[in-house]
């Protein structure tokens, strides 16, 4: 075959696709119908499960240095702030990235398609795949260029991450169920002075209206997300159909700034003295009904999408484009059975079902005009939201939920076992290691590997070393301390850690070796040399 893999679409979730598969030493290729990366900063937030992942890649050290790092939310309501809450405060034992980055997304593409370039990967612009052909083993895609010229591509396994109108999916017939939030928003990147431009996040709420304030690079750079007074187009697809279609005309003139309601803004006391970018749009709420058809996938948009709440929806697609990018690279260099690909779906569905669900529950409350979600918004938040912020067990779940760290498949074919809290399926947790005798600053230094490998906290037995060196699993063995045990492990128990930094196989008596053989040799694991 000409490739293994063929990637449509160059948005965050193909690139940070390609960029796993690049460092995987996997042939593939990369599609894009754009003729040029997003020239729109759109999605904003990179939460620290993104950076996590990029910092597995190497790529986590060059997104922070190109964005703007906040760590701390306000709510405000009826122009008053209720709440405050420091993110890097509850997130310091949790990650070694307690904060959200503020990477806009065109910068975000950018970075991305440079760092591909040095290792000498090319989005191929103005091509876009418009037919799939599924065989016993293998996939054509008939690719089409912008000059009209088509080309059938022969590749092993096609991952669609062209977006919310992807034509993947559509091909694939696969359907795309959810709704539309019938109040129309807006997007605008702003210049302005005020009290909130101080590079924090404010959320404020009103009898009828919602807007966030995002911070931007630069002293007074805003985002601003919020409700328009009267109905407009919709610059997304039509909500009725699962394909591509004209936009709903729902106003007979193009929203413009004056439309935008500016009672909340001058609540926040905001002075907006320039509009650079302003794009409304209805939110909407979707899930495929599958996210594999034989030996196509989707991610990242193409898959789901949901309202804006925790800036959640570009991090969820990376998290998926990582899911799928470790397990398809092991098939493709036999390094792992290929029912491995079934737990793809199998694990990211379940959560983006949970997201979609939670953020709309979230959604309504913020934006709806009936009496009951007014009476939440104005009276229940502001007087409930800062007692149960006060509380630590809050706080933790909080930031766990908000950066994605939360995210666990115990559910998971791949995931068993179990030992002190610490579950198979659940991320592997962190802790910090600044004396460590070994050199490692945290247990996540060895994650850069990007391969199974085993850990130990505490004293590993000797049966566990003769079979981690029969195997070739790198065993890491980290000296007991207190704080380990604060995190959920177990001293001198095992745990078998997937590629992407998730527990696969946990078993407190450390010396029993037979489980972690047989897992090996079920899933047919081979590390690389």
């Amino acid at each position: 075959m000409a490739t293994e893999i063929l990637i449509a679409g160059a948005g965050p979730t193909g690139l940070a696709m390609a960029l796993w598969l690049a460092k995987s030493g996997v042939r593939f290729r990369i599609v894009d119908k754009t003729p040029r990366p997003s020239d729109e900063s759109r999605a904003l937030v990179v939460h620290a499960r993104t950076l996590e992942l990029y910092a597995q890649a190497g790529f986590a050290d060059e997104a922070i240095a190109h964005g703007l790092e906040f760590s701390a939310a306000n709510l405000w309501a009826a122009g008053e702030r209720v709440a405050r809450v420091g993110l890097g405060d509850i997130g310091a034992d949790l990650s070694p990235y307690p904060y959200m980055l503020i990477l806009a997304q065109d910068r975000h593409e950018r970075l991305l398609v440079e760092r591909l370039a040095t290792l000498g990967v090319q989005v191929e612009r103005e091509t876009e795949v418009v037919d799939v052909e599924q065989g016993e083993g293998s996939i054509v895609a008939r690719l089409r260029r912008g000059d009209g010229s088509e080309e059938r591509c022969e590749c092993a396994w096609l991952a669609g991450c062209d977006g919310a109108h992807s034509t993947v999916r559509r091909v694939l017939d696969v359907g795309f169920p959810g709704g539309t939030y019938a109040r129309l928003f807006y997007v605008a990147d702003t210049e302005a002075r005020g009290p909130v431009m101080n590079h924090e996040l404010h959320v404020a709420l009103d009898a009828a209206d919602l807007l966030a304030v995002f911070p931007m690079q630069g002293d007074a750079r805003a985002r601003l997300i919020g409700t328009v007074k009267r109905g407009g187009t919709d610059t997304t697809f039509d909500p009725g159909d699962a394909r591509p279609g004209q936009a709903a005309k729902a106003a007979a003139e193009p929203i413009a700034w004056h439309d935008v309601s500016d009672r909340i803004i001058a609540r926040l006391h905001m002075d907006v003295e320039r509009v650079n970018w302003f794009s409304t749009y209805h939110v909407h709420h979707r899930v495929a009904s599958h996210f594999r058809r034989g030996r196509a996938f989707l991610l990242g948009d193409a898959a789901h999408i949901h309202s804006p709440v925790g800036g959640q929806g570009m991090n969820t697609g990376i998290g998926d484009a990582c899911n799928l990018g470790w397990k398809l690279a092991g098939v493709v260099r036999s390094r792992i059975d290929a029912r491995v690909l079934d737990t793809y779906a199998q694990e990211r569905i379940a959560f983006a079902r949970r997201l979609v669900a939670t953020t709309d529950r979230a959604f309504e409350i913020a934006t709806s005009d009936g009496s009951i979600a007014r009476f939440v918004r104005m009276k229940v938040i502001p007087r409930v939201l800062p007692r149960l912020l006060a509380s630590a067990a809050v706080r933790s779940f909080m930031f766990r939920t908000l950066s994605q760290t939360a995210i666990e498949y115990r559910s998971s074919t791949l995931s068993s076992g179990a030992a002190g809290s610490v579950r198979a399926g659940d991320r592997l947790p962190w802790i910090e290691l600044a004396d460590a005798p070994n050199g490692c600053a945290d247990n996540f230094a060895p994650l850069a590997s990007r391969d199974w490998q085993l850990h130990v906290y505490g004293e590993p037995g000797h049966g566990v070393t003769a079979a981690c060196r029969q195997r070739n699993i790198p065993l890491h063995a980290f000296p007991w301390r207190a704080a380990m045990q604060g995190a959920g492990f177990a001293r001198d128990a095992c745990y078998l850690v997937r590629p992407d930094a998730y527990v696969a196989l946990a078993q407190a008596h450390g010396n029993d070796v037979g489980a972690l053989k047989r897992y090996l040799d079920d899933w047919r694991i081979v590390v690389r040399a």
